[in-house]
């Protein structure tokens, strides 16, 4: 069976029969998980092998877990720094602040690959202009040169663990105020602007590291007045055709507020995939995925199937072997090492 083109979430920690049945219809090819379907290491790793027993190949299995404000994983798991942590230390030390990025971007891969989960949606690679509140500390700094080679390094530690990486939110969510999960925002910058600064990042990753990318919930009014995730113009002439981008594309959760002006669940889904989507993703609102499987009329598509198996992991660990291993001891050292207050956090779960 082919991977179709939805991911979707579940209600709980373990499936229900309903859901079992969602995940074997041939328009789905990935599940998301989140904090609430997270109790234990154990627990997590005996859902994601009921997951992957439904199909062959197996559903994608995915998590936002970046660190910082938005971790999944919580107990049991090393917690992880906000990105920005690693930004503030690049200009005075950028060697050891890309040694940091690597041991990091490993670290996280390889607790994840241990339980069963194929990828996180990262690295960032959006810039941190100071104004939006949403991504903040997850942008690892606010100099495109410095994100891209911080988001390099990072990427080859998730490479280490055999994780493919899927950078976000293209072509940049950094310089907007307003949160495209609560609205829908409007960026007012020119093109060339954009492409000597937040696109950038995606410019230089997007040929040979990035297996996916995801596009913002957001309008760039000088360019298109559809959302990027909505947009042929973002997806297939700039993504595709000017990057060379030859990878998944991913959208953003289609329950955003940033996504309403398209319309219901499956006028975005249908949207979405005519912009040139591979996946999309249908989170938060059971009934809105149900609905989108039973109106979505879409045929097997070959070259989107190759290009979601790629986002498949690969040689996951085993958790008590990687926990004794000499090397996650000295990722969780170095992770420690510029670690913030956790209690300054706030949890975006």
């Amino acid at each position: 069976m082919t991977l179709g083109p939805l991911m979707v979430d579940l209600v709980g920690l373990e499936l229900t029969e309903v859901e079992k049945e969602v995940l074997q219809h041939p328009l789905v090819g990935g599940v998301i998980l989140f904090s609430r379907n997270y109790e234990s290491p154990e627990q997590v790793t005996a859902l994601t092998a009921s997951i992957r027993k439904l199909r062959n190949p197996h559903l994608i299995i995915s998590v936002d877990h970046e660190g910082g404000r938005v971790q999944r994983f919580r107990k049991g798991f090393s917690r992880l720094p906000p990105i920005g942590s690693l930004g503030k230390h690049y200009m005075q030390h950028p060697k050891q602040t890309l040694e940091r990025a690597e041991q990091t971007g490993w670290l996280m891969a390889a607790e994840l690959r241990a339980v069963g989960v194929d990828f996180s949606f990262a690295p960032v690679l959006d810039l941190d202009y100071g104004v939006s509140e949403i991504i903040g500390d997850r942008s690892f700094h606010r100099d495109p040169e410095a994100v891209a080679s911080m988001a390099h390094a990072y990427i080859q530690g998730m490479k280490r663990a055999w994780m493919p990486a899927v950078g976000k939110h293209f072509p940049g969510h950094g310089a907007v105020e307003v949160d495209s999960h609560l609205g829908l925002p409007v960026d007012e910058r020119h093109f060339e602007d954009m492409w000597q600064a937040d696109i950038l990042p995606f410019r230089q990753l997007c040929q040979s590291e990035l297996a996916g990318v995801m596009p913002a919930h957001i309008v760039y009014e000088k360019s298109d007045q559809l959302p990027a995730g909505f947009s042929p113009f973002w997806i297939k002439e700039v993504l595709r055709d000017r990057l060379g981008f030859q990878g998944a594309v991913l959208s953003d959760d289609l329950s955003m507020e940033g996504a309403a002006i398209i319309g219901g669940p499956l006028e975005r889904a249908e949207a979405a995939l005519d912009a040139g989507c591979d996946m999309v993703l249908v989170c938060n609102k059971p009934e809105s995925a149900i609905q989108v499987i039973d109106g979505l009329k879409m045929k097997a598509d070959p070259l989107r199937h190759m290009r979601l198996v790629r986002l498949h992991g690969r040689h996951a660990f085993d958790r008590d072997e990687l926990f004794a291993s000499q090397e996650w001891k000295t990722a969780v050292d170095t992770v420690m090492s510029y670690a913030p207050d956790p209690e300054q956090e706030l949890d975006l779960a």
